[in-house]
């Protein structure tokens, strides 16, 4: 068995942020493929996952070894048996994302509660794209809605404009909110995108290839946009800073670093139990 370290650096990066069985799960045999087309073996790919995995629930745990924080997620308004719906893009799909790291964090800290987190993060996809999907990912309905979309509406493309302009964001997470407000009896929580470390993003290989680029001032505004929403809003424009706190954001300028993730966890706790 070849161990998950001696894998290549790419099929480990393509298997954190992508999971094409939430896109394709639908046709027969993709489960049993998915090994093979990342060239992978099934324990190569096993091995990564459960990596992946570990070192979500090890951030978990580190989050709880705060006495404060432990007492806050006690105080959560999750009741028991809730059904709690992460959504996002590739910062929320991440296998050690925020959202992953909740989940551990309550499996932990509330076994006997039974909530449940599920991420229905979805990279690469604009407020736009995930609309169109928007009605399947609400069933079954969920009680909570955790939503932190709108860093890929941003993204520039050849130096061009961003690839959702800012009003038509706004109008797509108002017709998220309104459609599970009609189809669900969900609690809503907005998270504001996430500022990114533009010299690191500019220089990343991957981005320079796809010619994507990203500028703060384009996230801000719609942080700014999202602040005036109705439910309440985790400001992560405040807790990363911007530009981003490098020890925040990972190697790609994007993507946050393990610390980055377990920060918008940490944010996201206080701000409910505030």
């Amino acid at each position: 068995m070849t161990s998950a370290a001696a894998v290549t650096p790419p099929a480990v990066a393509q298997l954190q942020y992508l999971h094409l069985e939430k896109l394709y799960g639908y046709l027969p045999g993709l489960t049993g493929a998915l090994p093979a087309i990342f060239g992978l073996s099934p324990e190569e790919y096993a091995g990564i996952r459960d990596r992946f995995d570990a070192e979500a629930r090890h951030a978990a745990e580190d989050l709880l070894a705060d006495a404060d924080l432990a007492g806050r997620v006690a105080r959560l308004p999750f009741p028991p048996g809730a059904r709690i719906l992460a959504v996002g893009d590739s910062i929320t799909d991440d296998l050690r994302s925020w959202a992953e790291i909740l989940r551990h964090l309550l499996a932990t800290a509330r076994p006997a509660d039974h909530l449940v987190v599920a991420n229905a993060g979805l990279s690469a996809h604009t407020t736009a794209m995930v609309l169109r999907r928007w009605p399947s990912l609400l069933d079954p309905p969920p009680d909570w809605i955790l939503c932190l979309l709108g860093g890929n509406d941003v993204t520039r493309v050849a130096g061009g404009k961003p690839q959702v302009s800012l009003a038509e964001s706004v109008a797509n997470l108002r017709e998220l909110r309104r459609i599970a407000g009609e189809r669900t009896r969900a609690r809503w929580v907005w998270l504001t995108p996430v500022p990114v470390d533009e010299e690191r993003a500019d220089g990343s290989p991957a981005f320079r290839y796809g010619a994507s680029s990203w500028r703060n001032g384009d996230i801000t505004a719609l942080a700014d946009a999202v602040r005036g929403f109705d439910d309440p809003v985790v400001d992560l424009v405040d807790v990363f800073g911007v530009p981003a706190a490098p020890e925040l954001q990972g190697p790609d300028g994007v993507h946050p670093s393990l610390a980055g993730q377990q920060r918008i966890v940490r944010a996201l706790v206080q701000s409910l139990t505030a």
